[in-house]
This record gives structure tokens, C-alpha cells and sequence, in this order.
């Protein structure tokens, strides 16, 4: 059977000229913010990577096929759409097969991008273990497939509204390398620190690919996890951010939300009490990552 997979032109073209490509995900498009801040910001990252000599492809699924690029028409009609599914490994699936719209999630992209041989991919930051997790059993799927899915992941660390030290712990038992770039603590989202020691440090994007490089070489499975601090002129101080944090999680057990709702309401709940702080925290951390995953796809592409 056909692969259900359909590239854009920029991205065609790019692949046959064995150019350097960066995936994108589609749920900070369609779950992230509301028109038309979503397609401005789609748009700006792209242009992030574009501006690096690197071709963006952001992934989606749209009309029965997994969509690798996006052309600017599709990205306009992906942010105004309205029932867009929130795609994971167990969704992508039945998405594809019944024609729904689907914006990808971590687990989801890093699967697209596998399958389209595309190696590195940026996010803002990745999903994780959820406080509680012990009664609830609420575990992203994006660690799972972090450890099985052959893509370097560039992101700011964890989502800082989760369990950073059990999230850590759940990426080491997987064997999945986590690179902090150019700090020996591993990052917090929202700020530069976590007071956690990162597994493992690189200062160059060459070093980055050189390790990706061997992990191929040694045939050791899975992909790998880059945390690049937020610029520190954009961040929000972990003892700031902190509280605002523990009030959110606070709210959400008190309002009774669960399972795929807890992230969106958490994020929502901080971005309204920190005054929309933390939504330019994170368009700046994406941008950043953006950049640094550009050099990465170069390394990678070019030694």
C-alpha cells in the first residue's frame, strides 16, 4: 500500500537538491494560539529556519494524507479551521484514514518526519511525566517515542508545568540521550534553569550531529533530545514563574480536568495570570530553537 504522505513543493524540491530540512509540528497553529496570531507566528518561524539556509516543513494532516510542508494556503486554512484533532501516536492513524484534520503533536511529527527521512525536528518543548503521575498514570507519549523514533528533537527542556526530575528519570530509563547546548543545567521551558544537571552538554551544533551520527553508526534505536535554554532576555525566572505554576495545577485538580485537557487549561490559566508573558516566552524559545535545529540539519547534512 502507498504511503498516505504528500510533500509541498519547497519540500520536494529541497529533497531531490539533498538539502537540509527541519520539521515543524502543527499544534501550536491549532492549540496553541487564536487567529491570525497562529499564522504570523507559523509563518515567522518558518522564515526562522528559511532566513538559515534551511527549508521548514511543518506537518500536518489534511484531506486523508500526512502533509510534510505546508504551503502558505495551507497554513491559512489549517489556522482558521475549527474540530482540528490533537494527534499522537494513537490518533495519527485514524485521522489519516477517515480524512479528519489533524494538527500533530511531538510523538505524532517525529513519526511524519521519520517516514519522510527527515532528521531533526523543533518544538517548543517536549511532553512529559504530569505531577501526580503516580495516581494518575498521565505519561506524554512523547517519551515513548522519543525513545524509539530517529529524530533529534530541539526543544526547551519539558514543559515546566510537569515533573521535570521524574520526566528525566522516565528519558534515562528509555535511553534516550538528553543534550543540553551550551549550559550544564537542563532547562525549565519558560526559564534557562531547573536547578537539575543536565544528563549530557554540547557546545556546537557539530557535536550535537557527531552524536546522532555515532548513534546511527552503533545501531543504537530512538531518537534524541536537545534542550536549548530560552534567551535569557526572554525568560521568566523559575522563582517567578514558580508560583504562577503551582496555582494553575492547583485550579485545574479543583476544576476536575483531566487527560489531553490538563496541558491546554495549564497553559491557558498562566499566559491570562502572567499577563501574556508566557505565550512571548515561548514564540521566542520556538524561534531560538528554530535556529539552533537549522545549524543541526546543516551539521548533519553536510559532513
Amino acid at each position: 500500500m502507498k504511503l498516505p504522505i504528500e510533500f509541498s513543493a519547497e519540500v520536494t524540491n529541497a529533497l531531490a537538491a539533498d538539502k537540509p530540512i527541519v520539521a515543524l509540528e502543527s499544534t501550536i497553529i491549532t492549540h496553541g494560539m487564536p487567529y491570525p496570531q497562529n499564522l504570523d507566528t507559523a509563518r515567522m518561524i518558518e522564515n526562522e529556519i528559511r532566513d538559515a539556509g534551511v527549508t521548514p516543513a511543518t506537518i500536518a494532516v489534511m484531506d486523508g494524507a500526512i502533509r510534510i510542508g505546508l504551503s502558505d494556503e495551507d497554513l491559512e486554512a489549517l489556522a482558521q479551521s475549527e474540530n482540528v484533532m490533537k494527534l499522537s501516536r494513537a490518533d495519527l492513524s485514524y485521522a489519516v484514514a477517515t480524512g479528519r484534520t489533524g494538527a500533530t503533536t511531538v510523538a505524532a511529527t517525529m513519526i511524519c518526519a521519520e517516514l519522510a527521512g527527515i532528521k531533526v525536528f523543533a518544538t517548543g518543548g517536549i511532553g512529559g511525566v504530569h505531577r501526580g503521575a503516580e495516581n494518575s498514570f498521565d505519561i506524554s507519549a512523547d517519551l515513548e517515542e522519543l525513545a524509539k523514533t530517529a529524530v533529534i528533537v530541539v526543544g526547551a527542556g519539558a514543559k515546566a508545568i510537569l515533573d521535570l526530575p521524574k520526566t528525566l528519570e522516565i528519558l534515562e530509563t528509555k535511553g534516550v540521550p538528553v543534550i543540553t547546548y551550551c549550559q550544564d543545567q537542563f532547562p525549565a521551558f519558560w526559564s534557562r534553569n531547573s536547578n537539575l544537571k543536565s544528563p549530557l552538554r554540547a557546545d556546537t551544533a557539530d557535536e550535537i550531529a557527531a552524536a546522532f551520527n555515532m548513534q546511527e553508526v552503533l545501531d543504537v534505536n530512538g531518537g534524541m533530545l536537545v534542550a536549548n535554554p530560552v534567551p535569557e532576555e526572554s525568560e521568566i525566572p523559575q522563582d517567578e514563574i514558580t508560583p504562577v505554576i503551582e496555582r494553575a495545577i492547583n485550579e485545574s485538580v479543583m476544576q476536575g480536568i483531566e487527560a489531553k485537557a490538563v496541558t491546554p487549561f495549564l497553559l491557558q490559566w498562566i499566559f491570562e495570570k502572567t499577563g501574556g508573558r508566557s505565550l512571548e516566552c515561548n514564540i521566542a524559545l520556538v524561534k531560538n530553537n528554530a535556529r539552533l535545529a537549522s545549524e543541526i540539519a546543516k551539521s548533519l547534512k553536510f559532513k
